[in-house]
Parts: C-alpha cells; structure tokens; sequence
C-alpha cells in the first residue's frame, strides 16, 4: 500500500466525495479513482461504497483509514527526527583523510571545534588509491582526498568543496648535491633513487612524469605511502622524492630540504568529497568550514599562533 492511496482513502472519508478529496489532495478526480481502486485491490475487499452522491467508507474502509492516522503520525515524526538531525550543528561528523591530510587537519580541527562548541567528530585514516576516494563517502560524512589537475575529475556520485592547490616539491637530504639549489628541473634529478608511492596512488603519475621529462625511466628504491617516513628515509639516506609544501610542516625534519621544481610546476588539488545529502546537513557544513579555517592557515602562517584567519 502506498502512503499516496491511503491519504486518498482518508480525504474520501472526510469530505464525502471523490470530487471533494481531489480538490483537496490537487489532483483529478480521476486520480483518486484509480488512487482507491488499487488500495481496494491490494487490500482485496470493498472500501468504499455510494450514499446518493456521497462516497462512503466500508467497515473495511473505515478501519484502513484509522490506521493511516497512525501512518500519518509515524512519517510526521519521522520528517521531525530527519529535520532535527538536519539542522542541528551539534550532530557527529566523521572525517576521513589520507595520511598527510590526517596529520594537518585532525588536531587543528578537533581543538577547534572543543573551543566553539562545535559538533563532536571521528576522525579516520584512510589512505587509498585515487579510483577509491570517492567510495569513502559512502561510510564516512566528509572524505579529504587528494589528486592532480589533470587527472580524471571525481565522480558526479560525491560532492567536491575544493581546499586547495598543493604545490609539491622535490625533497633531498641537506647533505644531498642539490641540497644547494634554489629550485631543480627534471633534468638535474637524472640518476636519482627515488621514493615513489604505492601503484595507483596520485603522486605516481607525477613521478613518471618527471623522468619521462628527463629522458630516463626513473628509478624507484621504495614505495611508501606515508610521507612522514618516506621524508625520515630521504633525511637520513641518498634518495628523493616528492613532499607536499603544505600539509607536511618542516619542523619536524632538521635535515630534509625541499626545493621548487620547474618545468613542470607539479601540484596536486585538495578536496573535500561527500554525498550531496550530507552536505544539507548544518555539522557537516560547519566542519566544512572548520577544515577551510585550518587550510588558510597552512596557507598563511603569519596569523597569529593558535587563530585560524
């Protein structure tokens, strides 16, 4: 039974005629006939009969249509929870991001959120091939992913609210012979042992490209995901490797410098991806919001330490 019959079946009961509900209801009278003549036929007895021009309700009828009271009651409350759960901006927001993404965003945004009585989060790393970000979105409200410019755009399935442009650059050991430079091209990384990540993750193709540039196959000695040990591995070994110019803070590495590539000028774009109706949601707007704070600030350290601009 469809909730379309049973509120034809009612506003028959109330005004005494098809033509009566119909108005009501902004449909034909035709409508409602057939609307009353399936309901009858799927609950196989009468529902209706005639009173002179009235149209009357069988006790069959009469007890269907006090039932669809309680339906009606049920969808109200049910419309009351999914509205509350809408537009509340307190409601759980979970976050997934790949690895550099996570190490960037989940402390800043979690202190954040505490300070403005924002909605609680849980947070998540997912570090996966490109082809599989948007997947995510289907276990998780927001899902930071990353790719490169000229790759395939996300899908139409998710909803992309873009963060930013990354700029990466090459990274080497300070004791490496280009550790001088100002900026390198792909013809001075010829001979190079570099740290790629695994197959069909995003910096692959843009690795590739660099050797494709110099004229040589590169060679790859590791493949690691993760750039924090890949940036340990290149501190303290002979390899390079591309790191993000954003997301991965120097702090952290005394020795590892990173230096502009030219020609190509490589990057990658940041986004937030969500399935379009988690973003009629207030939380998950203003986590949204929140991560936005955050990237500028990455993007502009001269704000004040601990205030996002």
């Amino acid at each position: 039974m469809e909730i379309s019959q049973l509120r034809a079946l009612r506003e028959v009961h109330d005004r005494g005629s098809i033509a009566a509900a119909a108005q009501a209801l902004e449909v034909t009278a035709s409508s409602v006939s057939q609307q009353l003549t399936a309901l009858q036929r799927k609950a196989g007895t009468a529902l209706t009969y005639k009173v002179g021009r009235r149209t009357a309700l069988t006790p069959a009828g009469l007890a269907l249509c006090s039932a669809t009271v309680d339906v009606e009651i049920a969808l109200a409350k049910a419309d009351e929870a999914v509205s509350s759960f809408r537009d509340s901006a307190l409601e759980p927001v979970s976050v997934a991001a790949f690895h550099s993404a996570g190490l960037a965003f989940f402390g800043p945004l979690e202190r954040a959120l505490a300070d403005s009585d924002g909605p609680a989060v849980q947070l998540f790393d997912q570090d996966v091939a490109q082809k599989d970000f948007a997947t995510l979105a289907a276990d998780y409200d927001l899902v930071i992913a990353h790719r490169l410019p000229n790759s395939a755009p996300w899908p139409a399935t998710v909803k992309a609210t873009e963060l930013a442009y990354e700029p990466l650059d090459v990274a080497v050991s300070s004791r490496h012979r280009l550790a001088q430079r100002k900026s390198v091209k792909p013809a001075d990384l010829r001979g190079e042992r570099w740290i790629s990540v695994h197959r069909g993750f995003p910096l692959e193709g843009a690795i590739e490209m660099i050797g494709t540039i110099a004229g040589e196959e590169v060679e790859v000695a590791h493949r690691v995901n993760e750039f924090f040990v890949a940036a340990s591995l290149v501190e303290q070994g002979d390899c390079v490797s591309l790191m993000p110019r954003y997301l991965l803070s120097q702090r952290y590495f005394a020795d590892l410098v990173r230096l502009p590539l030219r020609d190509p000028r490589l990057g990658r774009r940041i986004d937030i991806l969500a399935r379009p109706e988690s973003m009629e949601r207030a939380a998950v707007l203003h986590v949204i919001n929140v991560l936005q704070r955050v990237m500028r600030e990455l993007l502009e350290p001269g704000c004040p330490q601990g205030r996002y601009c």
